[in-house]
């Protein structure tokens, strides 16, 4: 998609997803710059979200990754991303709610 990625990862316990996004950004970053694959300099938002599943969930959540062009033609990602916020009762700040890509 244009304007998110999705990244579907098992974790330790004893790792961090904000380190894991560290480097996500940081080395995909550089790959994009490097390469010269967008005018400008390429950088990402600043932030990120986080969902946990369990395994049970594995199938369910990948395939719901792989329909993202269908399931976007009924509900933006922004919509979607708020609707999730609600729906798993976390507390967010409209300020820092991911922005529209330019």
């Amino acid at each position: 998609m244009a304007d998110h990625l999705h990244v579907f990862v098992g974790l330790h316990p004893t790792q961090s997803i904000s380190d894991l996004m560290k480097l996500v950004k940081g080395e995909s970053s550089e790959w994009v710059n490097t390469r010269k694959l967008v005018p400008g300099k390429f950088r990402w938002q600043e932030g990120y979200g986080a969902l946990s599943y369990s395994r049970s969930h594995i199938d369910r959540v990948y395939q719901y990754i792989m329909n993202q062009k269908k399931h976007h033609e009924k509900k933006t990602f922004m919509e979607e991303y708020v609707e999730l916020l609600n729906k798993f009762g976390v507390t967010y700040d409209e300020r820092y709610i991911f922005h529209p890509v330019e």
